[in-house]
């Protein structure tokens, strides 16, 4: 079986193609069999007004387009630009690798896996900014 496996626990919340679905009371699995379909999990999820950095601000791009709420192509004209932007301070071969998976994913129009590999660099971006982890 192939697609995209779930695990989720008990009264966990996924946004899939725009709809908000909670599990029950048990652990489940769900297999989304649809090749494109947007999902996000709302736990991670970032809040509007949490996407002040540089990188969170780019995630939420991807994150507006997973939830339905920006047009995908406009979406991806903006994340390409914010990772262009972000490759100019992020110039270490691990966010390098980040940054490309993340270009090669919105190329692709596979924006969950854009807003993953952008999501690696937020330890990275506390760090040079001197946020305290949350």
């Amino acid at each position: 079986m192939s697609g995209l496996v779930l695990k989720l626990g008990p009264r966990e919340r996924v946004l899939i193609n725009g709809v908000v679905m909670e599990n029950g009371d048990r652990r489940a699995r769900l297999n989304v069999l649809t090749p494109d379909a947007n999902v996000l999990r709302l736990r991670d999820a970032i809040h509007p007004d949490e996407a002040k950095t540089p990188v969170k601000r780019v995630c939420y791009v991807a994150q507006l387009v997973l939830a339905g709420e920006a047009d995908p192509e406009e979406g991806a004209r903006q994340l390409l630009r914010g990772i262009e932007q972000l490759s100019q301070v992020f110039q270490d071969a691990d966010s390098r690798a980040a940054l490309d998976a993340a270009t090669e994913a919105t190329n692709t129009r596979r924006f969950y896996q854009a807003m993953r590999a952008l999501r690696s660099l937020m330890p990275r971006e506390a760090r040079l900014l001197g946020i305290r982890p949350e």
